[in-house]
């Protein structure tokens, strides 16, 4: 009998942003696919209840609370994995935020800050995590885009530009470490009614503007996260693909 694709039993995944939104339905994807889970984000109470809750259906789920920005919380972030688990298969790069504002009026802390929440930190994991990988000979990385890093967004030069470098980071670890048994693939999000994502979106008139039909959910770009997570997509790598509900 061939192996289940979806079956990720004994596989260890990393979830940045997995307190809330497309984070929480991933890690919720993944641990029904028979994966052990980690989940980071900054808000403490409701990533011990994201966890909890993945207990409770039979799967191992560690909480971690982390700022992706900052190097050292990356480093507790893999090391904790490691020494709970042992090992680390799947990454999810999740974490991410937007700022939007007209081009001559963006500040240059919120430029940084973009680059550092979508760009640096999903940098610094991945090459982290990446080194475990590369010892094991095997391991997959989801990158979560957005379709403003594919056509970019008026009112979001730094959100737009952040996401465009993360979809070329994908590219090149791909390229770097695909032959070493390692994968990395991006998905490039629509609206997505979760915290704050939808907010940011209507703020830049899209919805209004008929570009977006309707918002997605956080369990249809989950679904993505698996396929890609899973050896259903073991010929893809470094690829970027759009989830926004919409031709592209």
């Amino acid at each position: 009998m061939l192996p289940d694709p979806n079956e990720l039993t004994r596989k260890v995944a990393i979830v940045t942003g997995g307190g809330t939104g497309i984070g929480e339905a991933a890690a919720r994807v993944l641990a029904a696919a028979g994966a052990d889970v980690v989940v980071a984000a900054r808000k403490v109470e409701r990533l011990a209840a994201v966890a909890e809750s993945i207990r409770d259906s039979g799967r191992r789920c560690l909480a971690i609370p982390t700022d992706v920005r900052l190097e050292e919380d990356i480093q507790g972030l893999v090391e904790g994995t490691i020494a709970e688990f042992g090992r680390v298969d799947v990454v999810v790069n999740n974490a991410g935020g937007s700022y939007l504002f007209p081009m001559e009026e963006t500040p240059i802390d919120r430029w940084d800050n973009s680059f550092a929440l979508n760009v640096r930190g999903p940098f610094m994991l991945t090459q982290s995590a990446g080194r475990h990988m590369l010892a094991q000979g095997s391991g997959v990385f989801v990158n979560i885009s957005s379709g403003a890093g594919l056509t970019g967004v008026a009112g979001g030069v730094a959100y737009s530009a952040a996401k465009a470098a993360l979809q070329m980071l994908t590219r090149v670890v791909a390229l770097e470490w695909g032959a070493k048994g390692i994968r990395a693939n991006c998905i490039a999000v629509g609206a997505v009614a979760s915290e704050g994502a939808l907010r940011s979106w209507t703020r830049a008139g899209l919805i209004e503007q008929g570009i977006l039909e309707r918002a997605g959910q956080p369990e249809d770009i989950a679904n993505g996260i698996l396929y890609l997570a899973t050896d259903m997509s073991r010929f893809m790598n470094g690829e970027t693909i759009a989830l926004t509900g919409r031709p592209s």
